[in-house]
């Protein structure tokens, strides 16, 4: 091929590149370029969609929810959830008529995480503006502490919970909490008891409670998501009331240092009330003193003095070895170990049962006992229950002291109250066994029925022994120590106690334990009372022997209490109280 034959060739090529659209092949290249660039285009738009509905509904959410804080009530006082949303921790207590005596109210206790507290110092002086009474140098060491979490004050008022928080202090919070309540203060303290500040019982019937069970459920997280039974007491609040009223009153007016007083049932041992003072508010136990926390009634002992010539008579009546027509020498006093025995109003004479119990002869006494014998005195108050420690629900209760070995100058004093010490309630209880037909029945601090107690019951004396301490109980009332327990229409009968305090190990006899067992109505007894006073000053008509101070606080329960407690009077049709005859 010539030079020039090649040149139109390749102008002839040249042609056909630069044209562009005669070339063989061309079409199909540009449509796949074109369907390639629609493809992404479109997945851009889908990618674009896609996000802007996502932020859409992002802020849709957001939206919503500050629509709902916004309609939503405040709260504006209280962080606490609802009382439906907080269940309690521990069951209500109850009295035998379903008022309320315990329950949990809802509380904030106030809590701080020290790493994030900015300024410990200025902290401190916000928080004392509202909590004046603030250890500084305590709560400045736990916010400047390396833990994450410090208590600085427990259980806060709804007041003091919205001033701190209109403090605006970082790192200080609120914690939901429960917190015990007894609406009646200090009316059944030694009962109740109380809890600590975690609500666990420490004392009284809380503790017994947590002693059933609550406290092992508790420990593992089961109490927090079930409402809980509540607990009934055999307790009638109302009679609590007037029991604690009177002996508060009694110590007060008589000058004494201590009182207290039982109401119990003599055919099922249901205590109906008890108190002891002084006393404390459950509420604020650690505001108590010492002093009111102990529970004389049930965790002190006493020498229970003349009460216990009522055991040594019943003694001697159930032995067969003495009768109500039974006669004993107290014209001259018993002098035996170096010491003399004698009786306080002493008739010097010979005296029958009945006025030994009458004029409390302790020369008569003491002889009763002596024609028993060691050996019978002592198992006949083992028999009774006054020497081994009672059985009942409240943890606290005292074991009675008795002499380590029992000669017969122990038998002697011990018979008219002086040489074992019992517990007041103890005492009132071996009392009931005396009235009730002869049942020694433990008491109890929930409600029981009667044909519980009867299964539960241990005969302890003859029906006819009951009988006779029920007459004499009864002939003390009119014409003995007992006048002044006396109530128009309601046969009351009992025994004073007068015993010498012993003060660093020796008798004086310038202070009196002074006492009083009683049962109403003594024709057909329902129920035991027994009050006591310690080292009175004073009392009715200017003594200080138990039936000027420990009769009239008997007197004054009965009259107050029996209407409640279902106990009609009974009058004769000239409107004179009838008298019991036997």
């Amino acid at each position: 091929m010539s030079f020039l034959s090649r040149i139109m060739v390749l102008k002839s090529k040249a042609h056909f590149s630069a044209g562009g659209n005669n070339r063989p092949g061309e079409a199909g290249v540009n449509v796949t370029f074109q369907g390639t660039r629609k493809k992404n285009a479109s997945q851009a738009r889908s990618r674009v969609a896609i996000v802007i509905a996502s932020f859409g509904i992002a802020y849709a959410v957001i939206g919503g929810r500050l629509v709902q804080y916004g309609v939503a009530q405040p709260e504006t006082v209280s962080s606490i959830g609802r009382a439906d949303n907080l269940m309690a921790s521990r069951p209500d207590i109850l009295d035998r008529n379903g008022e309320i005596l315990a329950t949990d109210i809802r509380t904030v206790s106030l809590y701080a995480e020290p790493h994030k507290i900015v300024d410990a110092d200025e902290a401190v002086e916000r928080l004392a503006t509202v909590l004046p009474d603030l250890n500084a140098r305590e709560i400045y060491n736990k916010l400047k502490s390396n833990s994450r979490f410090q208590w600085l004050r427990r259980q806060l008022t709804p007041k003091q919970q919205s001033e701190i928080l209109a403090l605006g202090i970082p790192g200080i919070g609120f914690r939901p909490e429960k917190r015990r309540f007894y609406p009646g203060g200090p009316t059944a303290a030694h009962i109740l008891g109380h809890v600590n500040i975690d609500n666990r019982g420490v004392a009284g019937m809380e503790r017994y409670i947590d002693s059933q069970g609550l406290a092992d459920l508790a420990a593992i997280g089961m109490t927090s998501d079930a409402k809980l039974e509540p607990v009934k007491l055999s307790i009638d609040v109302r009679v609590q009331n007037i029991v604690r009223d009177v002996i508060d009153s009694g110590m007060k007016n008589y000058q004494a240092i201590a009182a207290g007083a039982v109401v119990m049932d003599v055919h099922t041992g249901e205590v109906l009330a008890m108190a002891s003072v002084p006393d404390y508010d459950p509420n604020k136990p650690a505001e108590g003193a010492e002093e009111g926390w102990m529970n004389r009634m049930s965790n002190g002992t006493f020498e229970m003095g003349s009460t216990f010539k009522t055991f040594t008579i019943a003694m001697g009546l159930d032995s067969g070895k003495v009768t109500l027509n039974s006669s004993f020498d107290a014209t001259a006093p018993i002098r035996i170990g170096g010491f003399t025995i004698k009786d306080f109003h002493g008739k010097r004479r010979v005296l029958t049962v009945p006025e030994i119990f009458q004029y409390s002869s302790n020369i008569g006494t003491a002889k009763v006992a002596d024609l028993v014998g060691i050996p019978g005195h002592k198992e006949f108050l083992t028999r009774l229950g006054l020497l081994s420690k009672l059985p009942t629900e409240l943890p606290e209760v005292k074991t009675p002291t008795q002499p380590r070995e029992w000669k017969k100058i122990n038998s002697i004093t011990i018979s008219f109250g002086h040489g074992v010490s019992t517990t007041p309630l103890q005492t009132a209880v071996a009392g009931a066994a005396l009235v009730n037909g002869g049942k020694l029945i433990p008491p109890t601090f929930l409600p029981r029925t009667e044909e519980a107690a009867n299964e539960l019951a241990t005969a302890v004396v003859k029906k006819s022994t009951s009988d006779d301490m029920r007459f004499l109980l009864r002939w003390n009332g009119i014409a003995g120590s007992g006048k002044r327990a006396l109530v128009p229409g309601f046969n009351v009968g009992g025994k004073t106690g007068t015993a010498d305090k012993v003060v660093n190990g020796r008798y004086v006899n310038d202070q009196n334990f002074n006492a009083f067992l009683a049962a109403f109505p003594i024709d057909d007894p329902k129920y035991i009372v027994l009050t006591f006073i310690d080292a009175p000053k004073t009392g009715e008509g200017g003594g200080r022997t138990a039936g000027s101070n420990a009769a009239p606080m008997v007197r004054d329960i009965i009259s107050r209490s029996a209407p409640l407690l279902g106990v009609e009077p009974k009058f004769g049709e000239d409107g004179s109280a009838l008298l019991v005859s036997y």
